[in-house]
């Protein structure tokens, strides 16, 4: 099992929901890209952490 935890800046807000793009670690591409996470959710935050479980 593999976990990984991604970071992700704020990048715009939309009507329910605010965009987040992925900070890759230095010299590796983006896993997930852009996400977006409703604004009940997110509240006012610029930053956000999601972490990920590969099983293998």
């Amino acid at each position: 099992m593999t976990k990984k935890v991604l970071k992700f800046e704020y990048e715009k807000e939309t009507k329910n929901s605010v965009r987040y793009k992925e900070v890759p670690e230095k010299g590796s591409a983006p896993i997930l890209g852009s996400i977006y996470v409703q604004k009940w959710f997110a509240g006012n935050s610029k930053n956000i952490e999601i972490s990920i479980d590969k099983k293998d």
